[in-house]
């Protein structure tokens, strides 16, 4: 079995039950305990799951904790800059796109200049505060014309609230990249700040298409208040594919990597 398809199983195992054991995964796969730590590991160094004593449990498990953004940037880099990458392709010159508080949508901020002539609606005072520090460095029709909202500071360093959602409803843009707490097929996106929640509802009716970016630890959490439908969404970009309940309601953006395993070799 390739390293691809156990990691695949493993997140699958995690969607459907908040922890996994190592002797059962073992035992399933019909592979040795240490495969399953080392698989285990590379999903740690994703932010796919977390490492526990005798196996492994979902790290967005508990619904109404936010945690600050500076903890969820160091995690699961690899998986957000993958998931930014994606996102990226979906741009086209001229573009006025909206832009979520977090860390997932953070990891965009890089590659925005890639689309010349783009308008950036945000309310993400990290992203918007990267975007001005890069702009010294960008060719003058790269640079991103940035409109920020005002609001209350979150947790995760975005703007809320009723000033924030004011601003952002009385404005429209082409497409909207929006973070999330979670993504479940049946309760959607949510979040655990119902002002967060009340402003990303904003985001997704002024916006033509609606695009989640989140990582495998998002898929199958719940949290304390529905943004939306998981339906609403045109497009899931994540890191790992989450299942035909998934794909069944939207379009899934997901790029594997290869990933060599001495296991893999003939």
């Amino acid at each position: 079995m390739l390293a691809a398809e156990r990691h695949a199983m493993i997140l699958d195992r995690l969607v459907r039950r908040p922890a996994v054991r190592v002797s059962g995964l073992a035992l399933d796969l019909g592979v040795s305990e240490m495969t399953v730590r080392r698989d285990i590991d590379v999903l740690e160094a994703r932010g796919a799951l977390v490492r526990v004593h005798g196996g492994a449990v979902r790290p967005g498990s508990l619904s109404s904790v936010e945690a600050g953004f500076d903890v969820n940037r160091t995690r699961g880099g690899e998986a957000k800059q993958r998931i930014a990458e994606a996102a990226v392709s979906l741009l086209s010159p001229g573009m006025t796109v909206s832009i979520t508080g977090g860390s997932t949508t953070y990891a965009l901020a890089p590659l925005l200049a890639r689309v010349p002539g783009l308008t950036v609606i945000t309310n993400s005072l990290p992203l918007a505060d990267e975007l001005h520090r890069l702009d010294a460095g960008a060719p003058g029709g790269d640079r991103p014309q940035v409109l920020l909202s005002g609001g209350q500071l979150t947790p995760s360093k975005a703007l809320v609230g009723p000033l924030a959602t004011r601003a952002i409803s009385s404005l429209r843009a082409d497409l909207c990249f929006m973070g999330a707490h979670g993504v479940d097929a049946s309760s959607g996106i949510t979040t655990p700040n119902l002002a967060e929640a009340d402003t990303n509802q904003a985001f997704a009716r002024t916006c033509g298409e609606l695009v989640v970016l989140a990582d495998a630890s998002k898929i199958g959490v719940v949290s304390l208040a529905r943004v939306a439908p998981l339906n609403a969404a045109a497009v899931l970009v994540t890191d790992h594919p989450p299942g035909d309940d998934y794909t069944a309601l939207t379009r899934i953006l997901f790029d594997p990597v290869p990933d060599p395993d001495p296991e893999e070799r003939p």
